[in-house]
């Protein structure tokens, strides 16, 4: 007989029964709030045209690098699991892909995404019996059965899911077609963009010189030239405002900044456009331009994000044969109070800008990121992200900044997801965790109740809507 799937709705609360009976008293009263996903990387496409998601394999495997690093890791190619190469679309059949997925589903045993992924198959799929080789085919069958019904189109789920705003990642030279369809369509889900100029400001980006002449010819400016090229990124920045987009988001690998007269920054580009710049100054001009973009936030409002220290694409080969976001990303070590100290001199104080500041390096946490968002007013922490998107990261994350940096300095939650249906699971762990450490504070009489019902809601629903803005459109 196959194993049950069983969701003890106490998971992820204290195990103390005087700290779980607040915690389910916290958790109870927001479960059901609405979801806020202010940072993201779904597919607009998904809901411009509304089709169906396809396979099974397509839409739970095939997108979500963090199931096919794991499988990596353990030897199985990315070919079989159904991952487009540069080459072209996989040959495999989707059903043998799901299989071989399946049979190796005990390899994420204690990992976020072994919990995200059965609250998916129970809570959205109805499926009662635990994923393995011996029930791969019953998954299968259930699940493509479920997407090839109205109920499980894109738009469809978006409002089963009470998502009441969804931010997707789109780079400069990306038309936001989709987006556009969007807003014409006669839907009202709220689907928006953040602008993700990566492309066309790290110079060690492979489309750099490329994206840099496309850029030119979609905005009409000389990005060859400085004042151009800055041109041009104020004008693509209102085309995603007018498309909703209330946010920046840039990937650099440190998080370094940088302030420089004209004549230095004008020089600086123009070894950087014409190819000739060495590895320092290619650091420099992503530098440049976190401070560049922080002037241009404080015209027209987009909020700047900043997730720095990923080694990015570690894997070479693997990145030569399947390009980028493949799994083989890797946390580095990274310094905040030097690195920022430029944007933050300029502009750390101005109380209308908006920096939220995200990290792979706990150890940053209680020693830099806490003490630099409790004192500059432009300054926020993003929450837990990437590979400590997960329970115990979450608990560190409160841990060490909520001492220095309180509640009211972060930004609450975001999923930072391409896997679509993992998103109220995702939430769902967020808000446990939040509810969780409320109640330890509670039961160590450090708040009271009424203020961690207040905090609880703050944390799931209110910060990530106020600090996106999304509350003023």
């Amino acid at each position: 007989m196959p194993a049950p799937l069983v969701l003890n709705d106490d998971r992820l609360l204290p195990s103390a029964p005087e700290q779980r009976a607040v915690a389910r008293e916290l958790y109870a009263s927001v479960r059901r709030l609405p979801i806020i996903s202010p940072h993201g990387h779904t597919d607009p496409r998904w809901f411009a045209a509304n089709l169906s998601f396809g396979t099974p394999t397509e839409l739970l495997l095939a997108p979500d690098h963090y199931l096919y690093r794991m499988l990596h890791s353990q030897g199985l190619r990315l070919e079989d699991l159904g991952i487009a190469s540069k080459a072209g679309a996989p040959t495999v059949d989707p059903r043998n892909a799901w299989r071989l997925f399946a049979a190796h589903y005990h390899l994420f045993r204690g990992t976020p995404s072994r919990m995200w992924l059965d609250c998916v198959f129970a809570d959205v799929f109805g499926l009662a019996v635990r994923l393995d080789a011996g029930t791969a085919d019953h998954y299968y069958d259930v699940i493509d059965a479920a997407l090839k019904t109205p109920a499980f189109r894109p738009r469809a789920l978006f409002d089963r899911f009470d998502i009441e705003v969804l931010a997707t990642t789109e780079s400069p030279v990306d038309s936001l077609e989709h987006h556009i369809a969007i807003r014409n369509s006669d839907w009202n889900g709220r689907v928006v963009s953040a602008y993700r100029p990566d492309p066309i400001v790290d110079p060690d980006h492979e489309d750099f010189q490329n994206a840099l002449d496309r850029f030119g010819e979609m905005t009409g400016e000389d990005t060859r030239s400085w004042n151009g090229y800055l041109a041009a990124h104020r004008r693509r920045r209102a085309d995603f405002a007018a498309v909703g987009s209330t946010s920046t988001d840039h990937g650099h690998p440190t998080a370094a900044t940088a302030d420089l007269s004209r004549t230095a920054a004008e020089n600086l580009f123009q070894r950087i456009s014409s190819g000739r710049g060495d590895s320092a100054d290619h650091e420099l001009f992503r530098a440049l331009m976190l401070t560049e973009m922080a002037a241009m936030s404080l015209d027209d409002g987009l909020v700047l994000q900043i997730h720095p220290g990923a080694f990015r694409n570690h894997n070479a080969p693997l990145f030569d044969g399947f390009g980028r976001d493949k799994g083989a990303d890797i946390p580095t070590r990274t310094d905040y109070v030097r690195a920022l100290k430029p944007l933050l001199d300029r502009f750390g104080c101005e109380p209308r800008l908006s920096i939220i500041v995200f990290t792979l390096d706990e150890t940053t946490y209680a020693r830099e990121l806490a003490p630099l968002a409790g004192h500059y007013p432009a300054l926020k922490l993003g929450p837990a992200w990437w590979f400590h998107d997960s329970p115990e990261g979450m608990r560190r994350f409160r841990e060490q900044t909520t001492e220095t940096a309180g509640f009211y300095n972060t930004v609450g939650f975001n999923d930072d997801t391409r896997a679509f249906l993992s998103i109220p699971a995702r939430h769902d762990v967020a808000r446990r965790v939040d509810c969780a450490f409320l109640a330890r504070l509670v039961a160590e009489h450090r708040l009271e109740i009424d203020e961690a019902h207040e905090v609880a809601v703050d944390l799931a629903y209110r910060l990530a809507k106020s600090a996106y803005k999304f509350d003023r459109a």
